[in-house]
């Protein structure tokens, strides 16, 4: 195969024109071009027209040849990297791996293990997808929250309730990306995520993919088990030997242990409780930097004509934008999580408290685009020593959003923001949002300085993107779980301080999105996999 890169065409261009361009740039007849795969489609924006840039693995007719007849630059063999299970090792296994957590990585790291024959038992607290989308529908509409089932916990992990963003910058020379993204088109995703920039699937897609995933994992031998909840580890002399789990079963909590030897974390940033227990276990972990800020919306169609021009075809998908500033005091304060044609969301997970992430269905077809601006908070601001002093940060936040909104999600116009007063009503941007909202002051929810910062980086940005600082762009608040407030150490084997206790993904600190805390799911799995043998498990 050869690879050419930097194969550009105008937006809107046919099947016939790529074909064309290939054998223009590789000086082939059509005759000669057997076959194409693309490897990577990107929007460039800087120049109008937009144009598409693709990466592209060609199939010709002498190869050798080719390659040295058409001297081109952007040609060269392609080299494809295959992912590979790796050999098992030799330590015996006599139970299961058991998996704490079904988010990305635990639901990746699960279809690893079972696809090696390692019968995995992955435990979740919430419920399916679909009874979880039940309950967060019925949230956002009654304010009901139920605690073990919402926005950030279930079957999917907060990545379900998302963007659904799978571009990473995870250098990845194993395969492990690629293997991610084509078990997702295996389990129903469209196949263009294969080769684009920036894929994402949005929330109505995510739903039926993490059940077939889940599937696919029952069928190698995989076993889940949801609205069980680990409430504790069994160590002795410092190796895991088994967990307590709370199950609910008609109505009643009912409490079990089970025996394991390998006991993989992934739990997401929001499992607050687990991390209490970790502590009181004496697991070794440590206070992360993170960030914090609001959601702030602007019409789509604003976004668009920034970035594509008065011409764009409406053929180009919903306009995206990546934003960084470094304010006076030296914090940096940066867009994130964009979601375009997407809605603010109430993601609350503990009561009396109240956190916002941002949504996208699959069309990114809403009327506003929307993404968190948020400024870095580390253990300075957290004035504690104790390790958990982030999530209690998070907290104050969090319960200062409630009090704001009264319950609901508090709004509050970016010309008002700036001036520290609270709005009495809407401009032209209507507020895209699930879950109900009210006027309140938003800037009052943050510190000082953390609230300075905020408006000083927002400003900064219309230099960037005109059009940001418009008076009537609503801003919400509170985004408070960019990421995981601690890290749970491990070694270069990925195990804890505790023998068998292999943490991983978000929660545990080592991710941040879908897709790099799937890849961390995969490794974690092919650690487990080089250690212990797997014979004593099957059948």
């Amino acid at each position: 195969m050869i690879r050419i890169q930097q194969v550009k065409l105008a937006a809107g261009h046919t099947k016939e024109e790529l074909e064309q361009k290939l054998c223009r740039e590789l000086k082939i007849s059509r005759e000669s071009l057997l076959c194409y795969e693309l490897r990577r489609q990107s929007i460039d924006a800087r120049k109008k027209p937009v144009q598409y840039v693709y990466t592209v693995d060609v199939q010709v007719r002498g190869e050798e040849r080719v390659l040295k007849r058409a001297g081109n630059p952007k040609a060269s063999r392609a080299e494809i990297c295959s992912y590979q299970l790796p050999q098992p090792g030799r330590e015996p296994l006599y139970s299961p791996p058991v998996i704490v957590g079904s988010g990305p990585a635990g639901l990746f790291c699960g279809l690893i293990l079972a696809k090696g024959g390692y019968c995995p038992i992955i435990l979740e607290r919430g419920k399916t997808a679909q009874e979880r989308k039940k309950l967060v529908e019925h949230f956002w509409s009654t304010g009901q929250l139920e605690l073990n089932s919402n926005v950030q916990f279930g079957e999917g992990g907060a990545g379900t309730f998302s963007d659904g963003k799978l571009n990473t910058l995870v250098k990845d020379t194993a395969g492990r990306n690629r293997l991610v993204l084509k078990a997702f088109v295996e389990a129903g995703a469209p196949e263009e995520i294969l080769w684009q920039n920036k894929p994402h699937l949005g929330t109505d897609l995510l739903i039926d993919i993490v059940e077939n995933i889940r599937r696919r994992i029952e069928d190698l031998g995989g076993q889940f088990r949801f609205e069980h909840r680990m409430t504790d580890i069994v160590l002795k002399e410092d190796r895991v030997e088994g967990i307590r789990v709370e199950h609910r079963r008609d109505g009643r909590e009912e409490s079990y242990e089970l025996k394991t030897d390998v006991l993989i974390l992934a739990p997401g940033h929001s499992a607050r409780d687990t991390f209490q227990m970790l502590k009181e276990k004496g697991i070794p972990m440590e206070q992360k930097p993170f960030a914090v800020g609001v959601r702030i919306e602007h019409p789509q169609e604003m976004i668009n004509l920034s970035q594509y021009g008065t011409d764009y075809l409406k053929e180009l998908p919903a306009a995206s934008y990546k934003l960084t500033r470094k304010v006076s005091g030296g914090r940096g304060v940066y867009s994130f999580c964009m979601c375009p044609g997407g809605y603010v969301v109430n993601a609350s997970s503990e009561k009396g408290s109240l956190a916002v992430n941002g949504m996208s269905y699959q069309a990114r077809d809403g009327r506003n685009a929307n993404s968190a601006m948020v400024v870095t908070v580390g253990p300075k601001d957290f004035e504690s020593t104790d390790v958990l002093a982030g999530i209690e940060f998070q907290r104050k936040l969090e319960t200062a959003a409630f009090r704001a909104g009264e319950g609901r999600i508090p709004v509050q116009l970016l010309k008002d923001f700036q001036k520290g007063t609270a709005s009495k009503g809407l401009g032209n941007v209507e507020p895209s949002v699930k879950g109900a909202w009210t006027f309140g002051d938003v800037g009052g929810i943050f510190p000082e300085e953390l609230k300075e910062a905020l408006k000083e980086g927002i400003l900064g940005c219309e230099q960037i993107l005109p059009g940001f600082t418009r008076g009537d762009a609503v801003l919400s608040g509170v985004e408070s779980r960019t990421s995981s407030p601690v890290r749970i150490p491990r070694n270069e084997n990925m195990e804890s301080a505790a023998g068998g206790l292999y943490p991983c993904g978000e929660g545990a600190g080592y991710a941040g999105g879908i897709t790099s805390a799937a890849m961390d799911g995969v490794r974690t799995a092919e650690a487990v996999i080089m250690r212990y043998a797997a014979e004593n498990l099957r059948g």
